[in-house]
């Protein structure tokens, strides 16, 4: 049996006794941990795709080893504007072992699963009020993809840690920022860029 998941943005296939290198979960080495998100499981030719997820299907592991990966360099420079920037970023990594793959209930999903291929047109209807919903939310919130070095991924990143305006990123203090950078795919060096770039859009 196998099933996909996701963390840290991204998807990992795992079965049991795998072991995987994802980024850093909250945790101490031994410490169980369970993975909600499973998009897919498959035991043979039974396979189950979520929509976006399996409800009721978990994913259980132990970390193993807490660490940082090898030093990535970042050098950019700006021709003939004696220009040379140079950043360095390890990120912080946990290996974990795949435990158990558990459900509630195959029979029920394989249900589910029918019902909503049936459904199709009122999934796609009542995707629209979510659609809604989901603009009202941001609604006072400000592109932070204007500043230069956020793309749409560190966006959605800096809004789920709370981050919506140029006036939230532009307060950000240095404690936050060590704070986002141990948690965060972000260098302290990148955040503290942004956070000065705000500066001048909230003003």
């Amino acid at each position: 049996m196998f099933a996909v998941i996701k963390t840290g943005g991204k998807q990992y296939r795992v079965a049991a006794d795998d072991k995987i290198t994802i980024e850093r979960l909250a945790g101490e080495v031994g410490d169980t941990i369970t993975f909600d998100s499973v998009l897919m499981i498959g035991n043979g030719d039974d396979i189950q795709i979520g929509a976006p997820l399996l409800d009721g299907l978990t994913v259980s592991g132990e970390i193993v080893d807490q660490h940082r990966g090898k030093k990535v360099i970042s050098f950019k420079k700006r021709r003939r504007q004696n220009s040379r920037r140079k950043k360095g970023h390890r990120q912080l990594l946990s290996t974990v072992r795949i435990t158990e793959i558990a459900g509630d209930n195959d029979g029920a999903k394989k249900s589910a699963s029918k019902a909503k291929k049936q459904d199709a047109p009122k999934t796609e209807a009542a995707a629209k009020p979510a659609e809604t919903k989901k603009a009202a939310k941001s609604e006072g919130a400000d592109d932070l993809k204007t500043i230069k070095g956020i793309g749409p991924k560190a966006a959605e990143q800096l809004n789920d840690a709370g981050i919506t305006t140029y006036a939230q990123l532009a307060e950000l203090t240095d404690e936050k920022i060590e704070e986002l950078d141990a948690n965060m795919p972000f260098s302290a060096a990148q955040l503290k860029d942004w956070r000065e770039q705000a500066q001048g859009l909230a003003g």
